[in-house]
């Protein structure tokens, strides 16, 4: 999860919890009783945590999804090689379309690049590897999925959390409720930011923040991403680099982080753009 960054990403990746044997549908924690009851509740604190009219309404008709806590239980330990995850991934069509996208928005890439500081290929890897460079953001109606795993026992307090930023998003008007879909874990966007990074990293490149339609958001709000985590200009971005040390910011498993790293190096050598950062 972007912003947690604790989850690796992918379906195959996400959140890297180990297998447990419980039931699909978990209970309730002590004391929080029916999810009607639990909800009022909430947002009670999500006013208090300066939630208006427009983000509460996103809550109207909720239920819990118990599809989202088997995903959530169901996670196992991921085996696979640097070398099987990146020769998976890093594919010809990946790395087709990602240096024409390179090509699309060079004049984003070009303002960006002097804003932040980051070059094309690094975003577009993370693009690419995320969502398949937004044809694949998820479908999962986020409120909904964080609303359920807010109210699980197993994370409460981490997820209470982002269901408020959620509502927050609502409220300040980046996006409607409706259109908020995503992972089943509340990352929502084409490089599946999760609501606590969308509040503090998503900025406005002509689209009014919204990482769901607008590529120039998207591009220019993972960026911004990691300057804010750091990223230093001009210099190499592979392991052992300061710059790696940023990648495995946005996801902490060394493999996905590699293979951001490798898939930015082939960009790189085709498109020519942040090529001399790595030689």
């Amino acid at each position: 999860m972007t912003g947690m960054r604790s989850r690796l990403s992918m379906p195959a990746f996400a959140l890297a919890g180990v297998l447990m044997a419980l039931p699909a549908w978990a209970a309730p924690c002590p004391g929080s009783g029916s999810f009607d009851g639990w909800l009022s509740t909430f947002k009670q604190e999500a006013a208090s945590a300066g939630v208006g009219a427009r983000g509460l309404a996103a809550l109207n008709g909720i239920t819990p999804d118990p599809a989202v806590v088997s995903r959530d239980r169901g996670q196992g330990v991921f085996h696979q090689s640097f070398e099987q995850f990146s020769g998976r991934m890093v594919n010809s069509y990946r790395l087709s379309r990602g240096a024409s996208l390179i090509r699309q928005y060079s004049d984003t890439f070009n303002r960006i690049e002097r804003q932040f500081g980051v070059p094309a290929p690094v975003i577009v890897a993370i693009w690419g590897l995320e969502t398949d460079f937004g044809a694949g953001n998820g479908n999962f109606p986020t409120i909904r999925s964080l609303a359920t795993l807010a109210y699980d026992c197993r994370r409460a307090d981490m997820f209470r959390a982002e269901l408020i930023d959620a509502l927050k998003l609502v409220d300040r008007g980046d996006l409607t409720p409706g259109e908020m879909r995503g992972a089943w874990a509340g990352e929502i966007g084409q490089t599946q930011f999760m609501p606590s990074s969308y509040i503090k990293f998503a900025v406005d490149y002509g689209g009014g923040r919204n990482l769901i339609r607008s590529v120039p958001d998207v591009l220019a709000s993972t960026a911004n991403y990691l300057k804010s985590y750091g990223w230093q200009r001009g210099q190499p971005w592979g392991p052992g680099t300061a710059n790696f040390g940023v990648i495995k910011e946005w996801n902490k498993a060394d493999v996905y982080a590699r293979t951001i790293a490798y898939f930015a190096d082939r960009l790189a050598a085709m498109t020519g753009q942040g090529r001399a950062e790595n030689d």
